[in-house]
């Protein structure tokens, strides 16, 4: 086990050295296909991930059964489906990897467990909560107050791996805009 991989994630000041060898003992090592399906929609999350290798891709179906990204995945990143997980209720999204990879997955109860254990894992899931909540408001607001260029320039800036390895369609339907679209915004920053 690689102990700065698990030390970038679990990065808290009160997570003594022995506490974090107890948390990734915790995890099982997966080594990952292209295509593996981590969740299923209908399904309840029962773990999530962390992506030491690899990109991974979270999306849902919409109204029209057309698949919409939600999110990406990939090296130093949680994998995660938080409301399945933690509220323990069947998910809406698919949980895919869209590469080969390595991730090290840790079961709800094996989490539980720490958590009401470890008095610094439960104070670095509080923060690493709150940061989530932020990330989430903070796309919000870029879907509302950014063009689709500022939203690409954004994704590739914040996740160079969905550039080198998502396709066109995964990455505008993130974007919330066509192919077309994204094709043409691509084109632009090339030749500028």
């Amino acid at each position: 086990m690689n102990i700065n991989f698990f030390q970038s994630i679990y990065n808290h000041p009160l997570i003594a050295k022995n506490d974090l060898n107890e948390i990734m003992d915790a995890h099982e090592k997966i080594n990952f296909s292209k295509g593996r399906l981590f969740l299923e929609s209908g399904k309840m999350a029962n773990s999530y991930g962390l992506i030491e290798k690899g990109l991974v891709r979270a999306y849902v179906h919409d109204f029209n059964g057309k698949e919409i990204t939600t999110d990406f995945y990939s090296t130093n990143e949680i994998s995660i489906e938080v409301s399945s997980l933690f509220q323990r209720v069947p998910t809406i999204e698919n949980i895919v990897a869209l590469t080969n990879g390595v991730a090290w997955q840790i079961e709800f109860d094996k989490f539980q467990e720490l958590f009401h254990k470890i008095e610094g894992f439960r104070e670095w899931g509080r923060a690493w909560m709150s940061g989530q909540l932020f990330v989430l408001k903070q796309r919000k607001m870029e879907m509302l107050t950014q063009n689709a260029t500022q939203r690409y320039n954004t994704l590739i800036n914040d996740k160079p791996a969905v550039l080198r390895h998502a396709s066109i369609k995964h990455m505008a339907s993130y974007l919330g805009i066509t192919d077309t679209s994204l094709s043409r915004i691509r084109k632009e920053i090339l030749f500028d």
